[in-house]
């Protein structure tokens, strides 16, 4: 096995108590060297917690990530939604450890508070780390002209799913010799690889979604007691109200879980996190809760239409999808605005992005980068990318940025180093290399320059 550069996951160790509450909820078993407790496809595995021996942790191609020893535990994200198994864990030493079923684990979370922010953010701080090395998780395979594939990306990046985007136009992998050969056409576009080998042409986000095994599949015709649609802080907090009020509650949204909060860094306005909070943490806290009270979730279903009746509210959903609702509750939050620079979507996916996370941090360390927006997300963005490195202009409209961005993130900007442009045209990207043809490129940078 080769060693993988990605970051060293979290790996914190349970305690003598910790270790005997878990005992008492699942079962003991051994396993000899060589033996694969999960592998990368597996569509659920048990919480595993090593007593005695050694687990290691390798990616499709046996790379090794990292290595767990006694007193540690096995898995990330996808152990509480259940998504498709991303990972394979070889164990190299005998090993003793207790196995508990997921559901046993998800209920022991609801009740034991300290053990359920552990293992929330060591679940949470792994993902990230899998977010910033390729080939691990969901392969996507089009070019960035496809609209179909670059919607199919900004999907799989805004839900915080490990996977490697391959531009057909520039690798040299198959699938793009495929396309090169006529073998698929634009119909069949994008060509999504998930785990464990499946292949999907031209799928639907909610088709990937659920393929994954991550999203509830909707009847044609749902009845429920309280429909929430949009899935931010909001409409978490209030499926989470209307759920342990015993009314039966489904939410929908039509991209990811957390909205634009759910991508922010860090938030250190929010009520009972003096120490502040990721998004992430924050969402995943919420689903956690919503889910403790039998909320349900279904994503992505985007709501098309709302038919107010007499008892019930028809609400309409693509896929030929609906909901009959006693009460339905909008939630619906923001939708980013898309810049008036010309050749714009070129860059979209590649140098320029509508959120800031692992990723984008990483792509953008020691680079110029301007960020758009006068407002606390905008603020977040520019702090952790300057955290990473990065040279950040923030460029917003107006005369005073304090008439949009709380007081703790201003002084955060000039505590990093960020330059604030006032009164500044919208144009925003890190820009790092080229696409595009050499005209495309230069009007883009030109743009740049001016408001510079």
């Amino acid at each position: 096995m080769t060693t993988s550069s990605v970051p060293p996951p979290s790996s914190p160790t349970l305690s003598t108590t910790q270790l005997e509450t878990l005992a008492g909820l699942g079962e003991e078993r051994t396993a000899e060297v060589g033996d694969v407790l999960f592998r990368v496809g597996d569509a659920t595995y048990p919480f595993i917690v090593i007593v005695e021996g050694e687990v290691a942790i390798v990616d499709a191609v046996g790379n090794e990530i990292i290595r767990h020893g006694s007193g540690r535990f096995l898995g990330e994200l996808n152990l509480l939604s259940g998504q498709t198994v991303f990972l394979t864990a070889v164990v190299t030493a005998p090993t003793r450890y207790i196995a508990i079923d997921r559901e046993v684990l998800r209920s022991l979370l609801f009740e034991d508070g300290p053990l359920s922010d552990m293992l929330l953010a060591t679940f949470i701080s792994r993902r990230e780390a899998l977010q910033q090395v390729q080939g691990i998780g969901i392969e996507v395979f089009g070019p960035h002209s496809s609209e179909a594939t670059m919607r199919m990306v900004e999907y799989l990046r805004a839900n915080r799913l490990p996977f490697s985007w391959h531009d057909t136009d520039r690798c040299t992998d198959p699938a793009a010799t495929a396309l090169d050969e006529g073998l698929l056409d634009a119909d069949s576009l994008p060509l999504v690889r998930l785990p464990g080998g499946i292949e999907l042409y031209a799928p639907t986000t909610g088709q990937v979604h659920r393929a994954l095994g991550i999203g509830r599949e909707l009847e044609p015709r749902e009845e429920v007691d309280l429909l929430v649609v949009g899935a931010g802080p909001a409409g978490l907090g209030a499926a989470v109200y209307g759920a342990s009020e015993g009314l039966d509650t489904l939410i929908v949204d039509s991209g990811s879980i957390g909205g634009q909060a759910g991508s922010s860094r860090r938030i250190e306005n929010y009520l009972g996190f003096p120490a502040g909070i990721s998004g992430n943490e924050l969402t995943s806290r919420a689903v956690t809760q919503a889910r403790k009270f039998d909320a349900r979730l279904a994503t992505p279903y985007r709501a098309l239409s709302l038919e107010p009746g007499n008892g019930r509210h028809v609400v309409r959903l693509e896929d030929d999808r609906e909901v009959a609702a006693r009460a339905v509750l909008l939630a619906t939050g923001a939708q980013y605005r898309r810049l008036p620079v010309e050749g714009l979507p070129d860059y979209e996916g590649i140098t320029v992005f509508y959120a800031a996370g692992p990723v984008e941090g990483q792509l953008c360390g020691a680079s110029r980068v301007a960020v758009v927006g006068g407002g606390n997300s905008a603020g977040q963005a520019a702090v952790w990318l300057a955290r990473g490195g990065a040279l950040v202009t923030l460029l917003h409209r107006r005369a005073d940025l304090h008439e949009t961005m709380s007081e703790y993130l201003v002084r955060d900007l000039h505590r990093y180093g960020v330059l604030v442009r006032d009164r500044s045209y919208e144009i925003a990207g890190c820009v790092r290399g080229t696409v595009g043809t050499r005209e495309q490129t230069r009007r883009f940078l030109d743009a740049l320059q001016e408001i510079w």
